[in-house]
């Protein structure tokens, strides 16, 4: 069963998208992936929303770019947690358009922010609410950070011993 959906608002935002994917792959969790315009296919975005627990999700990463309201409207028809992807576009204003617009929803249509561009960040997260019902999943995250705080040693080590 497919636990993660993992949407965007344009193929343009794929190669960010793809780091939620990879991570996402890497801890084992099953995700499908796909682009659901909130402003160019709002039908198909309110479909996918409104079934997507229904099908079995768990969690949806939404990305996009510019005014980034995918992951609010997402958020604001779906009763699952939504983790927003804010991405640095073309017609974006340094990001940050993208950014506030994700991450300054009103009270009571939370979207998980995470930041610009930050879409391992975001597998990672939807990984750790999987976890939170998961053991499986949670001792997988467990082990991945512990290969964080060792590769911080390493180098540390490393570093220590050339100075």
């Amino acid at each position: 069963m497919i636990e993660v959906g993992i949407i965007m608002g344009s193929n343009s935002d794929l190669p960010i998208m793809q780091e939620s994917a990879d991570i996402l792959k890497e801890l084992g969790i099953s995700f499908e992936m796909t682009v659901v315009s909130a402003h160019r296919t709002p039908e198909r975005m309110f479909e996918y929303g409104k079934k997507a627990h229904k099908r079995g999700l768990k969690v949806i990463i939404a990305g996009a770019g510019g005014a980034a309201h995918l992951p609010g409207m997402m958020a604001s028809i779906t009763p699952l947690p939504v983790v927003g992807v804010p991405i640095k576009s073309s017609n974006s204003i340094d990001g940050w358009d993208s950014i506030l617009s994700i991450l300054q929803m009103p009270g009571g249509i939370p979207v998980a922010t995470v930041a610009l561009n930050g879409g391992k960040n975001a597998g990672i997260l939807a990984a750790s609410i999987i976890g939170g019902s998961n053991n499986t999943v949670l001792d997988r995250i467990i082990e991945y950070k512990r290969t964080l705080k060792e590769k911080v040693l390493r180098t540390a080590e490393e570093m220590e011993k050339n100075v």
